[in-house]
């Protein structure tokens, strides 16, 4: 089932991994090309040292680019994560925020490796960043797979 940017977005505010953390979907462009989701700091995310609580800075960064891409690449392809890291670089204090963003250059340059049938694997980067004063906190790289589904695909 297909839902809207503005569905999906309200829909996030009620799914356990998110709601259980304290990930918010603050925006979702219309044409799934732009979203940005917060994270606050609170009694369900914090560590053993008071920060922002690792697993929860990767998980509001999770689905975005997989979901961005599935909407706007239509049925025909099958979209998966394949990999996913992240980088820390400083403490998590307070409410922070990722911005992604799907580039139309970006979504043409992978319609075109697919479109043959073959398997493309884009790599994707997001950074985490405090809201007050922007400095950077983690950095996730992910890696999707993105094929054209059977049946879509030219016989050998």
């Amino acid at each position: 089932m297909r839902f809207s940017a503005k569905q999906l977005r309200k829909g996030m505010k009620w799914w356990p991994p998110f709601l259980g953390a304290g990930i918010r979907v603050t925006s979702f462009a219309d044409d799934f090309r732009e979203a940005v989701v917060e994270l606050k700091l609170g009694c369900l995310n914090r560590n053993a040292v008071g920060t922002q609580f690792g697993g929860s800075l990767y998980a509001m960064t999770d689905p975005f680019f997989a979901i961005m891409l599935m909407h706007n690449l239509g049925g025909n392809y099958l979209v998966w994560d394949k990999a996913g890291s992240i980088e820390y670089v400083a403490p998590g204090r307070g409410t922070v925020h990722a911005r992604f963003v799907l580039s139309a250059e970006r979504l043409a340059q992978i319609r075109t490796q697919a479109e043959g049938g073959e398997k493309v694997l884009p790599e994707f980067q997001v950074e985490v960043r405090h809201k007050k004063d922007d400095t950077l906190v983690a950095l996730v790289r992910k890696t999707l797979y993105v094929r054209l589904k059977p049946r879509y695909r030219q016989a050998p």
